[in-house]
């Protein structure tokens, strides 16, 4: 999830997305996680040096609100799909009675 960030910044800068995604996880495991994507130059460069920084509560706060939501839509989708299965239990058994009580 957190691979959109420099992929969407290439993409924005109209540089290829996939290839500076790949510089990037590579500059990651070499240079550390402070490398990221220089839009005026093309290449990865370390943000820190720069003076690009986020502020780690925002971060943080960010990767927390959207993990809340996914779990939130994913109990949602369970109860909507427990709530399919009851009506589903309750028809079959009414309705294999009243095709049965219909042959006879």
């Amino acid at each position: 999830a957190l691979k959109i960030i420099p992929r969407t910044l290439a993409e924005n800068a109209g540089l290829d997305p996939i290839e500076t995604l790949v510089k990037v996880i590579a500059a990651h495991k070499e240079k550390g996680p402070s490398v990221g994507v220089d839009v005026f130059e093309g290449e990865p460069a370390d943000m820190l040096e720069r003076g690009v920084i986020a502020p780690v509560r925002v971060v943080k706060q960010a990767i927390k609100s959207a993990s809340e939501a996914a779990i939130m839509i994913l109990r949602i989708d369970d109860v909507i799909a427990a709530s399919k299965l009851e009506k589903e239990k309750e028809g079959g058994k009414g309705g294999s009675e009243e095709f049965s009580s219909d042959l006879d």
